[in-house]
């Protein structure tokens, strides 16, 4: 059995540096990868988170921006975006924020999903534009913005 020493709290506080230094986490999922090192006793990885916030080392809000800004250079739609951002723990409130900031055309940016993948001709049959409103509906654009493309 492991017993809790000072170096335990120093070893847990630069783990969660070393993750935040190659990209940016979420206040949940950093959590959650600290406590996947059992040796980290769950005091120690809430102190740290609160240390980390208070020095603006983690940030939920930037964390977001981020994440939401490279979903969209993907080409991902916004229903996919809030997903995934809710499964890493964010906030509902700065899912829609960071979405709102962001200023995209959900529209053109579908059209150019689909005109990359199926190129620039639209379906002359319905099991045709099914099968593209699918591929869309899988990058995250809500059933709206499909049909918006194919009744042009």
């Amino acid at each position: 059995m492991h017993t809790n020493t000072p170096d335990d709290r120093t070893q847990c506080l630069q783990a969660a540096i070393r993750l935040l230094s190659r990209r940016e986490h979420s206040r949940k999922e950093l959590a959650n990868k600290l406590r996947s090192k059992t040796y980290f006793e769950n005091t120690y990885i809430d102190e740290i988170l609160d240390e980390l916030e208070s020095s603006n080392y983690l940030d939920d809000q930037r964390f977001t921006e981020s994440f939401v800004r490279y979903r969209i250079s993907r080409g991902q739609g916004p229903q996919k975006i809030q997903h995934e951002l809710s499964q890493k723990g964010v906030n509902y409130t700065l899912i829609e924020q960071a979405i709102q900031k962001a200023d995209v055309d959900w529209l053109d940016l579908a059209k150019q999903q689909r005109e990359k993948r199926f190129g620039v001709e639209f379906p002359n049959d319905y099991k045709e534009q099914a099968k593209q409103s699918r591929f869309l509906a899988g990058r995250g654009f809500f059933s709206d913005t499909i049909r918006s493309i194919f009744n042009n």
